[in-house]
């Protein structure tokens, strides 16, 4: 079961965004998922940039997967962005990223959600992943991807 790509409807795709920085991406994903989802705006924003000013979640290789707890969410909801260009994003190589995965997870699902950024991480980590994701040319490439790629073996 590949429960990253349970996490993502086509509409949490987001391909050729035009942003040029990490906060624009918060800000972004804050409407984005206030729209989609009903989420509060400043409590995903807010959420996602006090766990930036802790450290960095840019992990190298072009990848970073922003994540956060948020009160009063009752599953966990996950969105992948693709920048029309790489934004830098504090990350440990200095390079910029050009793939972003944001997990947002209830306030009590602390397990659950260390378990998710390993699975994120081991994904995003492989360049043959990453070079097949570039390649998607619609959210729905993209969705179907993460679905054929087993994780958390």
């Amino acid at each position: 079961m590949n429960r990253i790509a349970d996490l993502m409807l086509p509409n949490d795709i987001l391909l050729d965004l035009e942003i040029s920085s990490k906060s624009e991406l918060l800000e972004e994903i804050g409407r984005h998922m206030e729209r989609a989802h009903g989420m509060p705006h400043g409590s995903v924003t807010g959420s996602l940039s006090h766990r930036e000013r802790i450290e960095s979640t840019g992990l190298g290789q072009g990848v970073a997967i922003p994540h956060a707890r948020i009160k009063d969410l009752d599953r966990i909801r996950g969105a992948y962005v693709r920048p029309k260009a790489p934004i830098p994003f504090d990350a440990p190589d200095g390079q910029p990223v050009a793939d972003i995965l944001i997990l947002l997870v209830p306030k009590q699902a602390a397990e659950e959600h260390l378990t998710l950024l390993a699975e994120a991480t081991q994904l995003l980590s492989e360049r043959r992943f990453r070079e097949r994701l570039h390649a998607c040319k619609d959210p729905l490439e993209v969705q179907q991807l993460f679905q054929a790629r087993p994780t958390g073996y």
